[in-house]
């Protein structure tokens, strides 16, 4: 369960302005849930946490295949073709943990060292592979996929076997590849845009491959996603009037703040998910991402003291373990006992709670969601009540949350420069 505490944010916002917007809040939240808002045929990805679960015994399946047979599982994909899934992942998996499996990333840039790299540590390791593509022909994931399918080609004989498609039901270029090849086959169910994926084959056969409890993580955005559709206490709701109010007042930028490592890839999906859903139409609020409290040490000037067109969201996990205690040392070298008997989660705490404060009397709005724990029930939770938020948001702002026109601008001019046909 999503927790949004709300503090340091209802002084910059009139109740009245408030109770205004809420008729309309509530509109958006039954255009989410009854189909009737623009693009609502994009709205699959409710379905398969309600009503049409993904094929998760098929899943796990393929997964403990890979684990067992695979040095190196590369997924090949762009935006929310990958950044789910290294999300979740990063979350679920423990700082310096190790694991026979190692799980890279590739076609979601066009660096040729990165690529080149790749290709070179791929050497004398056992590899499958996962491409993950609706259309089969966006640029940076076709152009990985050709390299590593032909590296696949020239070094086992089951190939095969060793590349998994996951793509649309119909249509594309993979589906032909594949019918001809005999590539296994997960689908990207209709009704799904690819930031919305990642509780799809999409997101799951990866996790599955790192280890993770899928299970667990499509329940708990399931369990969420059901507490959120009543109206009533509905944080979703609140996180969602809070920032259209914020947005008519002229700010510019939702800052996403955590204080735990292990959720930087959340803030990259969560960047997709609100960039492209809501940057439409000149309207919507810039998502930016810092780890604080490191970046504290590099950002926290300005956004104490700069521009007053930030908003702030800290992503807080209630139970991230304790981490060591601070003992007494004699002579108190580097003046750290007053600390003594603290724990570093006690410590991170207070560096929290400071900073939420300080940025409050420096004129930065800002709130905060609690996840209880980084276990999987608790970020499929959180996964959940950014989809929905983010939906009823995109009504709010009196635009269509589920399309991203603007993506394909640079794709033309990029094709024309390269020489694409028609």
């Amino acid at each position: 369960m999503i927790a949004l505490d709300r503090q340091h944010l209802a002084p910059f916002l009139d109740d009245s302005a408030r109770a205004s917007l809420q008729p309309y809040v509530l509109d958006a939240h039954r255009a989410v849930l009854n189909g009737t808002g623009a693009g609502a045929d994009m709205l699959g990805w409710r379905d398969l946490l309600l009503s049409t679960p993904p094929p998760l015994d098929a899943i796990e399946e393929v997964a403990e295949e890979i684990r067992e047979r695979a040095d190196v599982l590369v997924c090949i994909g762009i935006g929310g073709s990958y950044l789910g899934a290294k999300a979740v992942i990063d979350a679920l998996t423990p700082a310096f943990a190790e694991d026979d499996l190692e799980i890279v990333f590739a076609g979601h840039h066009l660096s040729p060292g990165y690529h080149e790299r790749l290709l070179e540590t791929l050497q004398g390791k056992s590899v499958y592979v996962n491409v993950i593509s609706k259309s089969g022909s966006t640029l940076e994931p076709s152009l990985a996929f050709r390299f590593i399918r032909r590296y696949l080609e020239r070094t086992f004989d089951d190939t095969a076997e060793r590349i998994i498609v996951t793509t649309g039901p119909t249509g594309g270029l993979l589906n032909p590849l594949r019918d001809e090849k005999g590539y296994r086959k997960f689908v990207l169910p209709d009704g799904v845009g690819g930031r919305f994926s990642v509780l799809t084959p999409v997101g799951l056969l990866p996790i599955a491959a790192a280890g993770h409890d899928v299970r667990a993580l499509v329940g708990g955005a399931s369990d969420e996603l059901k507490r959120l559709d009543g109206p009533q206490a509905n944080p979703a709701l609140d996180y969602a009037a809070d920032r259209y109010l914020l947005h008519e007042q002229g700010y510019k930028t939702e800052l996403l703040a955590a204080f735990e490592p292990r959720l930087a890839g959340v803030g990259g999906w969560w960047q997709q998910l609100f960039g492209e859903s809501e940057g439409k139409e000149h309207k919507g609020l810039f998502p930016a991402v810092a780890q604080y409290t490191s970046d504290l040490h590099s950002l926290g000037q300005y956004v104490q003291q700069g521009q007053r067109s930030l908003v702030e969201s800290f992503l807080w996990v209630d139970d991230a373990g304790d981490g060591p205690t601070v003992g007494e040392e004699d002579g108190n070298p580097d003046e750290l006992n007053y600390l003594a008997g603290k724990t570093y989660a006690e410590i991170n705490r207070s560096a929290y709670e400071a900073t939420a404060a300080a940025h409050a009397e420096g004129g930065v709005p800002n709130w905060t969601l609690t996840m209880p724990g980084l276990d999987a029930r608790s970020v499929g939770a959180l996964i959940a009540f950014y989809e929905h938020a983010v939906a009823v948001g995109g009504y709010l702002l009196g635009i269509n949350p589920f399309d991203q026109p603007g993506v394909e601008n640079y794709k033309q001019k990029m094709f024309s420069l390269l020489g694409r046909p028609e």
